[in-house]
């Protein structure tokens, strides 16, 4: 068995549903949420899928092992210049190798490049380890609500926000 996962880069059928089915397990297991979440998510990958998702101005990142997915991340085009940092969640099996780090970067210079003027995402705050690396590479906090969801009594539920830096401009000659 290859123990290294792979990273696919494109959609391919079943895709936007093993992402959706893939959320429910993870935070189902590790966090107590109940069949409402993975519904939030689904919402959310419907919009985007009926938009036409991945755009030119968009990305796909799918991790697999041993042909199973095991992880994803996503950049979705959100309108105003604004992208959105979606279905970022991996299988223990694939954590702690830098590897949403790495990915995490590359969705931001993709974003860079195209000309997005902000990058957002929402999270809930338990996830502590995620917080980390989305501090790490400039995201604020610049909301969160706590209130009853997915089944929980309380769930604290953050929006953060990185300003990106204007593409320099060319100089025709």
């Amino acid at each position: 068995m290859n123990r290294e996962p792979s990273i696919r880069r494109e959609l391919r059928a079943g895709d936007l549903g093993a992402i959706v089915a893939h959320h429910g397990r993870v935070y189902g297991e590790e966090y107590g949420v109940d069949s409402t979440f993975e519904g939030h998510v689904a919402s959310t990958v419907a919009r985007a899928a009926l938009r036409g998702f991945p755009s030119s101005r968009e990305a796909i990142c799918l991790v697999e092992l041993d042909g199973e997915h095991v992880g994803s991340l996503a950049l979705t085009d959100e309108g105003n210049g604004e992208a959105a940092i979606r279905w970022f969640v991996f299988s223990p099996e694939v954590r702690g190798r830098g590897l949403g780090r790495r990915l995490l970067a590359e969705l931001l210079n993709v974003a860079s490049e195209v000309g997005y003027e902000r990058v957002f995402l929402e999270t809930f705050s338990e996830l502590e380890a995620a917080a980390h690396l989305y501090r790490d590479h400039g995201f604020a906090v610049v909301s969160a609500d706590e209130a009853p969801r997915w089944g929980r009594e309380r769930i604290v539920y953050q929006r953060y926000e990185l300003e990106l830096s204007p593409a320099p401009a060319t100089l025709n000659a």
